[in-house]
């Protein structure tokens, strides 16, 4: 019975060795905006720190705060501000909701690239999205329907938007509400006659970007302060982040954490003067 004893003891502990145990482990959770950040910094925190499990998940800025208020996850992701009413619920429940500016972003207009309208201004923007102007022609288009094309309510990038842009009012009520970025360029890039807004991040060739008040959104329009519509982004915690959440942040905000946000195409803090 003794040997039999020791031999599961031995394999336990051989299990042990082969079957990887965590020390450590965060979670992030929140903005499909920051998601492609948060992704690429925590593989590259955990390629250096092979004792830490991250776990990163979507869901929008207002999930992710939601899911911290009531504390299931340590960073909430967010592409907007808290709102008053989070903070009244942070209080209730006991949460110190802190914010960690980690990037900025610019919120860029597309359209489909065989529309041959290339700029607007905010306020045609605005009549476009409330549904005053609801064809490419009084835009100097062509006589072509337009397709309204939004990120979903619970959507930090729908909050910045609305705010920036919409000045608080609401989008039409036809308008395609998508639940990502990645979702609302797709949409944009396969429907004739649509127009979206997404981050920085998420433009490529199969959306055309337009220029907004005469300036094309970019990188270099953000450092400068010419773009119209910018915002922060955010990277939410329950108080003043400490132990491996503050390593994780600080390595986000490092030079090589920085430059994984450039290489995401959205502009480091260290890039904005």
């Amino acid at each position: 019975m003794k040997k039999l004893g020791m031999l599961a003891l031995m394999g336990i502990i051989g299990l042990g060795l082969i079957i990887p145990c965590y020390a450590e482990k965060i979670v992030l959770e929140g903005s499909t905006t920051v998601l492609p950040i948060a992704q690429k910094a925590a593989e590259a925190y955990m390629d250096k720190n092979s004792g830490v499990n991250i776990s990163v998940r979507g869901g929008g800025s207002g999930v992710g705060i939601a899911s911290l208020l009531d504390k299931n996850c340590d960073i909430a992701d967010s592409s907007r501000p808290i709102k008053d009413t989070e903070l009244d619920k942070a209080v209730t429940n006991g949460v110190d909701a802190t914010a960690n500016i980690i990037a900025m972003d610019g919120l860029a207009v597309i359209v489909n690239p065989a529309n041959s309208v290339s700029k607007l201004t905010k306020k045609q923007v605005k009549d476009i999205f409330m549904g005053s102007v609801s064809n490419w022609s009084q835009v100097g288009g062509s006589d072509e329907k337009i397709v309204v094309v939004s990120r979903d309510t619970s959507s930090g990038t729908f909050e910045a938007f609305m705010t920036l842009v919409l000045e608080g009012n609401k989008t039409r009520s036809d308008a395609l509400m998508q639940a990502s970025n990645q979702a609302v360029a797709s949409t944009v890039a396969g429907t004739p006659g649509a127009i979206g807004y997404v981050g920085l991040g998420f433009l490529s060739s199969s959306v055309k970007a337009l220029e907004l008040n005469g300036v094309v959104p970019s990188r270099e329009t953000v450092i400068s302060g010419t773009y119209p519509v910018t915002r922060p982004l955010f990277m939410y915690t329950n108080g003043k982040p400490k132990g491996l959440v503050k390593d994780f942040i600080d390595f986000i905000l490092s030079d090589d954490g920085q430059k994984l946000v450039e290489e995401e195409g959205f502009v480091g803090l260290k890039e904005k003067k």
